[in-house]
């Protein structure tokens, strides 16, 4: 491959090719028609001495040549736009920049409310969107800045990657008030003579609280399985259910709240963004304002 045959804007369709797997979609996504990325992609087949993508059933399948130079040239075109972004002036009170984040309902519950009044009023045109990416999928949204900010668990180290601690909480138990479970000690065993609400999106398995039950060979029975902690925190109100969440949140509702009888590792939070968004003025603004709001 000549480096002198090299056009920029062929990797800029490469990149959406490898995203989208799919030429229709690609073209719509880079604006072009479709004849004008199929005439990128044979000039690109020409430069790598290689089909790149191969037309199947499931769309368009990179070869192990396209999946081997994805990532690198996903990461030159976040550095080539992160270049241009930092001689720009940025201003929070006249960006219309849009910001995508990658969170879980909880995330969200514990983020967002002390996040939205600082960009009310220090940046009134910003915009901001959440939804959920799953875990094993965030590295590559990040690279490709379809995602700008990710706030999760821990996850596996990544070099690309980059993150900052941003929430540590300890896990409570809450009941409504007049529960007859708050006239008495409240044990393990206590607790396990409760019945349980137990939140998560996944139709199966344990979250921390089950884990450290697991670790004490011992288990409570989960009457009730929801998605959303609102859902969850308003049925207790109303039943002798009992629920295990994050401090931070249970705070919000007029419930009982215990400690809980037994140890159980705390929830981290931890803000991750793609290395080549670190000289984006606006991105760093923009972590730097949430590491701000979390630390005071």
């Amino acid at each position: 491959m000549s480096a002198k045959r090299c056009d920029l804007n062929l990797f800029l369709v490469f990149d959406t090719i490898y995203t989208e797997r799919n030429l229709t979609q690609a073209a719509r996504t880079l604006d072009i028609t479709q004849p004008a990325v199929s005439n990128a992609l044979a000039r690109l087949r020409k430069l790598f001495d290689d089909e790149l993508f191969i037309r199947t059933a499931r769309g368009m399948q990179p070869t192990p040549v396209a999946d081997n130079v994805a990532h690198n040239v996903s990461a030159a075109l976040g550095l080539l736009k992160g270049s241009l972004l930092e001689r720009q002036n940025f201003d929070p009170l006249q960006t219309e920049r849009v910001f995508q984040f990658s969170m879980s309902d909880l995330a969200e519950a514990l983020v967002l409310p002390r996040l939205m009044p600082l960009i009310e009023s220090s940046a009134p045109h910003l915009t901001l969107q959440s939804y959920y990416v799953k875990r094993q999928e965030l590295a590559r949204n990040l690279a490709r800045g379809e995602v700008d900010f990710a706030v999760e668990v821990p996850l596996v180290d990544d070099p690309q990657l980059c993150h900052h601690s941003l929430i540590s909480d300890d896990y409570v138990c809450v009941l409504r008030h007049g529960h007859p479970a708050l006239q008495e000690a409240f044990t393990l065993d206590a607790f396990l003579a409760l019945q349980h609400v137990h939140v998560s999106s996944r139709r199966k398995g344990m979250g921390q609280v089950d884990l450290a039950l697991l670790k004490l060979d011992v288990e409570r029975r989960i009457r009730l399985r929801v998605q959303h902690y609102r859902v969850a925190a308003a049925i207790v109100g109303s039943t002798d259910l009992a629920l295990s969440m994050p401090r931070f949140l249970a705070e919000r509702y007029d419930l009982a709240i215990l400690p809980l009888p037994f140890p159980v590792p705390q929830l981290n939070f931890h803000l991750y963004w793609h290395r080549q968004a670190d000289s984006d003025s606006a991105h760093r603004w923009m972590r730097e304002s949430l590491i701000r709001l979390f630390e005071t």
